[in-house]
């Protein structure tokens, strides 16, 4: 059983950062390196008994991994054309039907420098293979926690429901700002049965081509669902989500300085709003609602890539040194 130990420490890893904070991105390395150290212990023990077995079981992940990318890049032009389709063309989709393509040039390059045994292009595609390699691994630790950080759902008592803006559309509330408001409703409601009295914080600050702020009209909007409106706090001000929770936060505090809360944002965006909110000092972990499939892949990659250039310095700096290490091997 010691082949699993790697695996049982990060697993312990993952558990006590969870318990600690949920709303930090460390433990989405933790789950991924459990899960790798894990699937190296199965192949290993399994080759202790069974070495045909573990050669094919290894060879079968080798494939997937190989065609991973293939599958990827179909999935993000195809997402990226109903994209096109359902919302109309702009920069963000349209860069997604592009990207997918060039999301196997890596792979490429590499049937290349094979078949022509250049130096130069074999060297490229090693620089390539590293930065495209670390951006990948990235991305599944922050999709895959994503994903898990989802699943949970905050108990005990919550005193603030707090529903970040989303924009209007022609001065009214959108299908996708609706969505979230829907959400903060069955939290409230569902605080109410249990016997709490939680109030509503709708936050968003008007912006140049709307009549009023996004916090009014989220609130005429709760209040014609039925809720009462001197349960509702409305937040204007905020240009940003990081705008959002921060002047919520001020707030909450003002009310009540021990307060808990839910913050509702879409199912997309919720883990990064849970690292903002962990960063501006919210006492409160983050739900979404509900996002049309077709909207969800380019979303997330846009979350991905906010986070990303977040921590800028050193993602920018370990591609850089990646890229000169791969320059050397290229040398050697």
């Amino acid at each position: 059983m010691i082949v699993f130990v790697p695996a049982g420490i990060f697993l312990l890893a993952l558990v006590v950062g969870m318990l600690r904070d949920r709303r930090r991105l460390r433990n989405g390395f933790y789950l991924v390196f459990a899960l790798f150290f894990t699937l190296v212990g199965v192949m290993l023990k399994t080759g202790q008994t069974h070495p045909r077995l573990a050669v094919a079981f290894a060879g079968v992940l080798l494939v997937l991994a190989l065609l991973s990318a293939l599958v990827l890049a179909w999935f993000l032009v195809r997402n990226g054309l109903t994209m096109l389709r359902k919302e109309g063309a702009q920069p963000g989709q349209s860069a997604l039907a592009a990207g997918g393509p060039g999301h196997d040039r890596p792979r490429a390059m590499l049937v290349a420098s094979l078949a022509t045994g250049s130096r130069a292009l074999s060297t490229v595609t090693v620089v390539a293979v590293l930065v495209v390699g670390y951006v990948s691994f990235l991305f599944t630790c922050f999709l895959l926690y994503a994903l898990l950080y989802g699943w949970f759902k905050p108990r005990g008592r919550i005193d603030f429901v707090v529903v970040l803006g989303a924009g209007l559309i022609r001065n009214q509330v959108p299908p996708l700002l609706a969505g979230r408001l829907d959400k903060g409703l069955k939290v409230y409601e569902s605080q109410l049965a249990a016997g709490g009295s939680p109030m509503l914080v709708t936050s968003g600050g008007q912006g140049p081509d709307e009549d009023r702020p996004e916090g009014q009209a989220m609130a005429e909007y709760l209040i014609a669902a039925g809720v009462p409106g001197d349960r509702i706090i409305q937040e204007t001000q905020s240009r940003t989500t990081e705008e959002n929770l921060a002047f919520s936060g001020a707030l909450m505090r003002d009310v009540d300085p021990g307060y808990r809360c839910v913050v509702v944002t879409n199912n997309y965006h919720a883990f990064r709003a849970a690292l903002m909110a962990r960063k501006t000092g919210i006492n409160g972990q983050v739900v979404g609602s509900r996002t049309a499939r077709y909207f969800w892949p380019s979303a997330i990659i846009r979350e991905f890539a906010a986070v990303f250039m977040q921590h800028k310095v050193i993602n920018f700096g370990m591609c850089a040194l990646l890229a000169f290490t791969g320059a050397l091997t290229g040398l050697v």
